[in-house]
This record gives C-alpha cells, structure tokens and sequence, in this order.
C-alpha cells in the first residue's frame, strides 16, 4: 500500500504508475492472509462507481502490497466469506 489517508480511505499505486484512492469497506483474515474488499473513493464530481475489488495484502521486497487474486478458487472462497460477514453485519445493524 502506498499510503494510507485515514481509516477506510487508501491509494494505490499499480504496475503503470497509475494511483487509485480506494474505500476499504472491510478487512478479512482468513487461513493466515489478509484481504481488503475495495471500492473507489467518490469522485470530485459526486459519481461514485461500486465496483467491488478483492486484493491480497501480500509481502514484496519486505514491504506489503496489494495484489490481485489469480486463483479463481480462493478468490471465490474469500468472496463468499466477505460477503456473508458484510451482510451478517448489516443485519445485527438492522434488528
């Protein structure tokens, strides 16, 4: 991660030098690794895209990273796992 804003509020930076700033909408540990669901931070404009990211906090040269899933297995494990805990979330909220 290149630098961290506050709480929920990250950039990116990928393999072109393109930065992202990014809402982390939950953080999940699972088996050992860590993994950020992300969705773009609200432009200047007031638009707001909700396509939903999965990355991976992986360690790189000693520094972590996020990177993408390239097992579509784990990745669709760690999907439903954050799903559920998301909407179990907004329930306990709702009663």
């Amino acid at each position: 991660m290149s630098e961290q804003f506050g709480d929920d509020i990250i950039t990116i930076t990928d393999e072109d030098g393109v930065e992202y700033v990014l809402e982390v909408l939950a953080v999940l540990e699972l088996d050992g690794a860590e993994y950020y669901c992300l969705v773009p931070a609200e432009t200047d404009d007031g638009e707001e895209d909700l396509e939903v990211t999965i990355l991976k906090a992986v360690e790189e040269d000693g520094e972590e990273i996020l990177a993408a899933i390239e097992d579509e297995a784990e990745l669709e494990r760690v999907y439903n796992v954050m799903m559920e805990e998301l909407y179990a979330e907004e329930d306990g909220a709702e009663q």
